[in-house]
C-alpha cells in the first residue's frame, strides 16, 4: 500500500516546517501542536491539496497562518510563558565550542525578541534560502515589505549581538 499524499508531504516537509514554526512560535509544544493541526487538516480536507500549485509555498503559508492564529489566541500570561520559552526553544543544534554555544543561545534569544513579522521573514530568508519575491508571495505581502522587514530584523540582530560577537572574537585572539 503506497503513501497518501498527506504522508508524502509530511515526510518531505515536516522538518523544515517545524524549524520555521519553532522560530516563529518560540515554544516547542505549541510548535508540535500547530504542525499536527496542519497535517490533520490536510488529511481531513484532501480537496485543499487540489488547490496547491506550489506545495512548499502552500505549506509555509498554512503554517504561517496557523502560527498567527495561535499567537493571536494567546493572552498576556502566555506572552510571559513565551518569553521564558525562548531559552529552551532554540533552532540551533548544540555546539561543542562553548563560545559558539553561547553565541547560538544569544542569537536564539535575539531572534525571539524580533517582532513576529520580522522573525518570519528573517527565518525564510536565512534558513529556507527564499528570495524576497518568494517570501512576499508566501506571506501575502509586497516584496519591498519583505525586504524591509528583513533589513530591520537584521539590524536589530546585529545591534543586539555586536558586543557578544566582539567579546567572543577578542577572547579567542
Amino acid at each position: 500500500m503506497g503513501k497518501s499524499e498527506t504522508e508524502r508531504l509530511y515526510d518531505e516537509h515536516a522538518s523544515s516546517l517545524f524549524a520555521f514554526l519553532l522560530n516563529f512560535i518560540r515554544d516547542e509544544n505549541d510548535t508540535r501542536d500547530v504542525l499536527q493541526e496542519i497535517f490533520v487538516k490536510l488529511a481531513r480536507e484532501p480537496d485543499l491539496l487540489k488547490q496547491m500549485r506550489d506545495e512548499r509555498a502552500f505549506l509555509i503559508r498554512l503554517a504561517h497562518n496557523r502560527a498567527i492564529d495561535l499567537i493571536r489566541r494567546r493572552d498576556v500570561r502566555d506572552r510571559t510563558k513565551e518569553h521564558f520559552a525562548v531559552e529552551k526553544g532554540s533552532v540551533f543544534a548544540p555546539a561543542n565550542d562553548p563560545d559558539e554555544e553561547y553565541f547560538r543561545k544569544e542569537l536564539s534569544v535575539a531572534l525571539g525578541e524580533l517582532p513576529e513579522e520580522q522573525r518570519s521573514v528573517v527565518h525564510l530568508k536565512l534558513w529556507e534560502g527564499l528570495t524576497f519575491e518568494r517570501i512576499a508571495e508566501i506571506l501575502n505581502i509586497p516584496p519591498n515589505t519583505a525586504a524591509s522587514r528583513y533589513r530591520y530584523g537584521l539590524d536589530k540582530l546585529r545591534e543586539r549581538l555586536r558586543l557578544i560577537y566582539k567579546e567572543i572574537t577578542n577572547a579567542n585572539e
